[in-house]
């Protein structure tokens, strides 16, 4: 295929004048033969998506050359290049939108009411792929064309710093955090990145007092796995994690509603079947539906075991409590 020389050609080159290293030469490439395959199954042209990736290919490039340094709070990036767009329509052709659903559409104008209020919203959400947030404007953007392109995403370290996922996160809003995953590694950095945490909560209180900021956040802290029975379901949530955002939300003092949000994403991009520490994970993909479910409002204070005399335990209940609304939603998705 002529596209696919063309790449592999400018992958050569690049290679040949250091401007990218072996490894990123080979992810990209199985990667794009992945996306091309993928395409070529449903009997859909690739031709007029190969320049996406010869794009993408001059974003790693410039990425590795001047490393785009992420501040805690990141603003999408629209100009003078257009990193929201370019992540949408390189992920669009891979979903296939007609058989794709978004479920509690009901919810989802409370929230859309909730955010012209100037009050907050918080999703508490299940995690599955490293695009969930291109899928989640691909999915809403429709319907909600308010909601997605503003959305603040938590993320970790590693979207902000892989060669081959920072072009996508620096389309998105950003609250940049270390999970409790990765803060131990290295060592030495750790205190850093516990002050830059501290930094970064600190930033997220003045846009809650703010209001009018929409939130997704995945208490789970990392992406859902196949379990040992090979299912994927969405991973337990983190009491305080949750905790965290609640006693933000009060402090702040703006109204702040917390819902449960499904996402069902896995086959479009799957994760690697075990957690690595190392940058660099190999990306296949498949074309296919994607759907997202939004669950009812979130009593934060009246839950099964909300009477519990130990906070811990009560903080354990809820988080079960809201992780329950998620897999309930999931399962009707999935």
């Amino acid at each position: 295929m002529a596209s696919a020389l063309k790449l592999n050609e400018a992958l050569a080159v690049s290679l040949k004048k250091g401007e990218i290293t072996e490894k990123i030469a080979a992810l990209l490439s199985e990667f794009y033969k992945s996306y091309n395959a993928s395409l070529i199954a449903h009997h859909i042209d690739p031709a007029p998506f190969a320049t996406y990736f010869l794009t993408y290919l001059d974003l790693i490039k410039l990425q590795l050359k001047t490393p785009f340094v992420f501040q805690p709070f990141h603003r999408r990036v629209l100009h003078p290049f257009d990193y929201y767009k370019f992540g949408i329509e390189f992920m669009r052709p891979l979903v296939d939108e007609k058989l794709s659903h978004v479920h509690g559409k009901k919810n989802l104008q409370e929230v859309e009411n909730h955010l012209k209020k100037g009050s907050n919203v918080v999703f508490l959400a299940n995690h599955q792929i490293e695009a969930d947030p291109q899928a989640i404007s691909i999915l809403l953007d429709p319907l909600f064309p308010t909601i997605a392109p503003e959305m603040i995403f938590v993320a970790g370290e590693r979207v902000i710093t892989d060669p081959l996922a920072v072009p996508f996160s620096m389309g998105r809003s950003l609250l940049c955090i270390y999970s409790k995953r990765y803060i131990d590694n290295p060592p030495e950095k750790k205190a850093a990145k516990q002050a830059h945490n501290k930094k970064t909560m600190q930033l997220m209180s003045h846009l809650l007092k703010e209001g009018g900021k929409c939130i997704y956040v995945a208490p789970s802290g990392g992406r859902d796995r196949p379990g040992a029975d090979g299912k994927i379901e969405p991973a337990p949530f983190d009491a305080q994690s949750i905790e965290m955002f609640y006693l933000m939300a009060q402090k702040a003092k703006t109204p702040t509603y917390f819902y449960p949000m499904a996402l069902s994403t896995y086959d479009l991009l799957p994760p690697p079947e075990t957690i690595q520490v190392e940058l660099g994970e190999v990306r296949t993909t498949q074309r296919g539906a994607i759907h997202l479910a939004v669950g009812p409002v979130i009593d934060m204070e009246h839950f099964p075991g909300c009477e519990d005399p130990d906070k811990h335990e009560r903080r354990q209940r809820r988080a079960h409590f809201i992780w329950n609304q998620v897999y309930k939603d999931y399962t009707t998705i999935a």
